[in-house]
């Protein structure tokens, strides 16, 4: 079993590897969030979901550590290594992680819950949203 917070490996292809962490986190006075961190080739990006109107960063019921969700039915479990790579699949089509930094994780979701729920039923035509 690893350890909580040791960085974990997503190969996306031969050459490009990410180690990945997720952290929930409190600052003064501060709404609670989620941080997934991306290191690759010595460059840190973090996709921050912060808690807000609408918007919910784990950690408390109904929620976990690590679930994120928005007021529109989006929701993603930042610890599935499925997620994670959907994330850095949209950022990287984004242009986004190439030069690290900060990402505001809530204009990734949308992308990320269709691509997972379509993962989830192959049927679906691509790009098709979740649900009847």
């Amino acid at each position: 079993m690893r350890k909580q917070h040791s960085p974990r490996r997503l190969v996306v292809d031969e050459r490009t590897v990410y180690l990945w962490t997720v952290r929930h986190r409190h600052g003064d006075g501060e709404p609670c969030r989620e941080t997934l961190s991306l290191n690759r080739d010595s460059i840190r990006t973090r996709i921050v979901f912060r808690s807000g109107e609408g918007r919910d960063a784990g950690g408390g019921y109904p929620g976990h550590s690590g679930g994120v969700s928005d007021a529109h039915g989006h929701y993603a479990n930042l610890n599935e290594p499925g997620v994670v790579r959907a994330l850095v699949d949209e950022a990287s089509r984004r242009g986004l992680l190439s030069g690290g930094g900060e990402l505001d994780g809530w204009d990734l979701l949308p992308a990320v819950a269709v691509s997972r729920a379509a993962a989830a039923t192959p049927e679906a035509p691509p790009g098709c949203p979740p649900g009847p």
